[in-house]
């Protein structure tokens, strides 16, 4: 194998690269799977090659035969020093059952020969072998028998397995302790400027630092496919009008300028407009930087949200806390944590956080303001539950590959109860895999390397189902309980933050309207509390009449509100949830001061009592 240093062509190897070649060296295999980002792009004296390219011309640089095989393309000689042995076999055929009986002869009976096997997964599938095919056996079988054969350490052979994830590869030959395993990373910061500037070269350094961080997440090669422009004759009307829109910001023209400009290239239609995206002076982005990048940002969303399978989305909340009523204490350790998160203090940031009360408290409101105040990237794991099945291991080590490279990142997990619940949905009717896959998540969220760069938040109204694991300090550290208003003041700040939300006038005046208004909802839920202002707005606007300016909401109006509507109430269970919230709470200081004085073995006599009556209900 090659050397970690390639002067010739300007370069180090990645460190991925660099630990299979010195396992390789060290005798620790002669058969290894390298898994995770194998189908992206590597840097190679300038240019983008594929991995699996760039292990043939650098890792394996000095073996006399190279050979690339994957079930759909067959065999292809990368390099070939010499006559070999069943040549014409080998060119002709595909199939498995007759390939890797030659690749094995080939293996066994000459020296240096490095073989490359793309998306083994496809040749040895995972799964229980009363399912598999003869072939698919086969494969697995003698995949295995290689990477104990001496045959093929005493002849200087290596064997290299690529797949996106191990666990859809054949278990006898993931769990062969003759197997190594190297994984490939998703691109750091520095390689993806590499590859923004490489992509265009036109671009100067300020444009390519901040590329560098907005693609981050993103794979080498999307990267590239994103900011290298598509040739003329792809372009369409429509999309050469939105890129000169975004020169000129004159539709009418950029539409007349499309019309003529078929066949330019998109440095002609610069000159053309006279216009270059550039900074502005200053440091201060331009119009037309803060549109890119908005559109890049698009666009990378996108990308992941696909590429994740649907199973993720990002949060995008158009509210901070200016629009969250009360709950001062809680805005306020919030905002402690996203300013130790930007400021990189990990060691004062949670590794997780358990947002937990009653339905209609405003968690997930909370949580979303979170995200826009925090300035930090926010997506939800949406349903993986219920929807993981077939690759469900290799799904999740996809996004959580990706939620690694964003960093600085909140992940929200929304009814967390029924995604780890310790009686769980599902059970072992899946296999086990859902077992599987919250055990994973647990590893991925106390993993100390993520403090500071990645951070849950995990929502149930009842903790009392979680998985106590879960809940441990270094998953989820700090437990922040959400409850209704308990006094009218709390109330009005609610009511307050709602009216400003919905951007409604209201005639109130506390604490004059209190004993009219607020004191009348004390105990409703936030939710309830914006459907009384709502309900208020639609009773003013009825009296007003269809013509008329947007009326004020006055006293009366809420009153008529108050007296009309009627919340869901299940007093039991509600107050169950309360002192759940409650028990759970990491910090006395979070709770009112009707919960705040109250003894542990008041709570837990209480909790005890209502367990009866609501502990088997959701």
């Amino acid at each position: 194998m090659a050397g970690a240093e390639n002067p010739a062509r300007g370069g180090i190897m990645p460190a991925w690269a660099e630990e299979l070649r010195r396992r390789y060296l060290r005798g620790e295999a002669s058969v290894f799977v390298l898994y995770g980002n194998v189908h992206d792009r590597v840097l190679r004296g300038g240019e983008l090659v594929a991995v699996s390219e760039f292990v043939a011309r650098e890792v394996l640089e000095k073996k006399e035969v190279i050979i690339h095989f994957n079930v759909s393309t067959g065999v292809r000689f990368i390099k070939k020093s010499g006559p070999v042995d069943g040549l014409e076999d080998l060119l002709v055929e595909r199939a498995p059952s007759k390939v890797l009986p030659v690749l094995e002869h080939l293996l066994f009976t000459r020296n240096n020969v490095g073989l490359l096997i793309d998306y083994v997964e496809m040749l040895a599938p995972a799964g229980d072998a009363s399912f598999s095919s003869e072939q698919d056996r086969l494969a697995a079988v003698t995949l295995q028998r290689w990477s104990m054969a001496p045959e093929l350490e005493a002849s200087d052979n290596v064997v290299i397995l690529l797949t996106d994830a191990p666990s859809e590869l054949h278990q006898k030959i993931v769990s062969n302790p003759r197997v190594a395993a190297v994984k490939v990373p998703m691109p750091d910061r520095e390689l993806r400027r590499q590859v923004v500037e490489i992509s265009n070269r036109d671009l100067d350094r300020e444009w390519c630092e901040k590329l560098a961080d907005l693609t981050a997440g993103l794979k080498a090669v999307q990267v590239n496919g994103i900011l290298q422009a598509p040739p003329a004759s792809a372009e369409d009307v429509d999309s050469r009008a939105r890129y000169i829109k975004s020169l000129i910001g004159d539709e009418k023209r950029a539409r007349k300028l499309a019309a003529v400009t078929q066949g330019m290239s998109r440095e002609e239609v610069n000159e053309l407009v006279g216009v270059t995206p550039k900074p502005a002076a200053g440091g201060e982005p331009s119009e037309e930087m803060n549109q890119a990048l908005a559109l890049l940002a698009r666009r990378k969303r996108e990308i992941i949200e696909r590429e994740c399978f649907g199973l993720v989305e990002f949060v995008e909340p158009a509210h901070d806390f200016s629009v969250v009523g009360g709950m001062d204490e809680i805005k306020r350790e919030l905002g402690t944590i996203a300013r130790n998160i930007r400021d990189g203090r990990t060691s004062r940031v949670p590794m997780g956080l358990l947002f937990t009360g009653p339905m209609g408290t405003g968690k997930t409101f909370v949580a979303e303001a979170f995200v826009r105040e925090s300035g930090l990237t926010g997506i939800k794991l949406k349903n993986f539950r219920s929807k993981w099945v077939g690759s469900t291991e290799s799904n999740l080590e996809k996004i959580l590959d990706v939620v690694r490279a964003i960093g600085n990142i909140i992940v929200i997990i929304d009814e967390g109860d029924r995604s780890f619940g310790s009686g769980g949905e599902g059970g072992e009717t899946d296999g086990g895999t859902g077992s599987r896959v919250i055990a994973r998540l647990k590893e991925f969220m106390s993993d100390t390397s993520n403090r500071g760069r990645v951070l849950f938040i995990l929502m149930t109204n009842r903790p009392d189902k979680l998985d106590v694991d879960i809940k441990r300090a270094g998953r989820l550290d700090r437990k922040i309980p959400f409850l209704y208003a308990q006094t009218a003041p709390e109330v009005e700040a609610v009511l307050v933050a709602q009216l400003r939300k919905h951007k409604l006038v209201g005639e109130l005046e506390f604490p004059r309207d209190r004993a009219a208004v607020s004191e009348r909802i004390v105990g409703y839920s936030n939710a309830d509390i914006e459907a009384v202002a709502l309900l208020a707005h639609n009773m003013a606007a009825e009296q007003a009449g269809s013509g008329a300016a947007e009326p004020a909401i006055t006293v009366a109006h809420f009153e008529q509100a108050i007296a009309d509507y009627l919340p869901p109430h299940d007093v039991a269970m509600l107050e169950y949830m309360e002192l759940l919230a409650v028990f759970e709470a990491s910090s006395r200081r979070m709770l009112p001061q009707k919960y705040a004085g109250m003894s542990m073995e008041e709570l837990q006599r209480r909790l005890a009592e209502l367990k009866i009556v609501c502990g088997d209900r959701r």
